[in-house]
């Protein structure tokens, strides 16, 4: 099992930017793919962003591509989400995931592991 700890949400203008981390322990080295989702009240977890953890293969939701950049460092075995020129509709709890295999990265249920979800929200 993979634990996933996101961090970095917060208040933000319109226009400005923040960056999401997620922290992964446990069992890092199953991690295949790690996904961006994000659920705003009363809409369903929506896909935002994935990175495979080996190569340079990276997967956007058309909402916020040119927008939003996730990397990653192997090392920290870290994820991260940085946020450019957010908008209102960006206001949503982010949540970070896993997957051990190659699947569809946009689907919810294709991810074993998931953290507990950081709070962000933008103002106009």
């Amino acid at each position: 099992q993979v634990q996933l700890v996101e961090s970095g949400g917060g208040l933000v203008q319109a226009g400005g930017s923040l960056r999401l981390s997620c922290a992964a322990s446990g069992r890092t080295y199953s991690i295949y793919a790690s996904g961006w989702f994000r659920q705003a009240p009363g809409k369903e977890r929506e896909f935002v962003a994935a990175i495979r953890w080996r190569g340079v293969v990276t997967y956007y939701a058309d909402s916020v591509k040119g927008r939003f950049t996730i990397s990653r460092d192997n090392a920290k075995n870290t994820v991260y989400l940085q946020m450019n020129s957010l908008k209102p509709e960006d206001t949503a709890v982010y949540y970070c995931a896993s997957t051990p295999r190659y699947s569809d990265y946009t689907r919810v249920d294709e991810y074993d592991d998931w953290g507990q979800g950081t709070q962000v929200t933008v103002s106009s």
